[in-house]
C-alpha cells in the first residue's frame, strides 16, 4: 500500500487546518490578501506562506502596541513630560524611549 500524495504528484491536496490558520494570521498581520485559489492547494499555500515570510517589505506594522503606548503615556504623566511624536510611528523607538524614561 502506498501514500496517495506520492502516487500522483499532480494530485491536489487541501491545506491542513493549521496551515490555513497560520496563513490567515500572516495575512492579517501583514495586511496581505490570501487568494481563494491558494487556499485550495497545500503546495500553493506553502509557497504563499514562504513568500510572505521572506518578503522584507511586508514585515507588518511597525507601530507600537496599545500596551506600549499606554505604558509610555503613564511614564510621561509621572515625569510630567510628553512622548515624542516619532515614537508613535515605530515600536523600536517607543521601546527605547520607555527604557530610557522608566521611573
Amino acid at each position: 500500500m502506498s501514500d496517495l500524495a506520492t502516487d500522483n504528484p499532480t494530485q491536489i491536496l487541501p491545506p491542513t487546518p493549521k496551515q490555513i490558520a497560520y496563513a490567515r494570521r500572516i495575512a492579517v498581520e501583514r495586511g496581505a490578501v490570501l487568494p481563494w485559489e491558494i487556499q485550495q492547494d497545500r503546495r500553493e499555500m506553502s509557497r504563499w506562506i514562504d513568500a510572505q515570510l521572506n518578503d522584507p517589505v511586508a514585515e507588518g506594522d511597525r507601530r507600537p502596541s496599545s500596551k506600549q503606548v499606554a505604558f509610555a503615556e503613564r511614564i510621561a504623566r509621572i515625569k510630567r513630560s510628553a512622548v515624542p511624536d516619532e515614537c508613535f510611528r515605530d515600536r523600536g523607538l517607543m521601546s527605547r524611549w520607555i527604557t530610557s524614561n522608566k521611573p
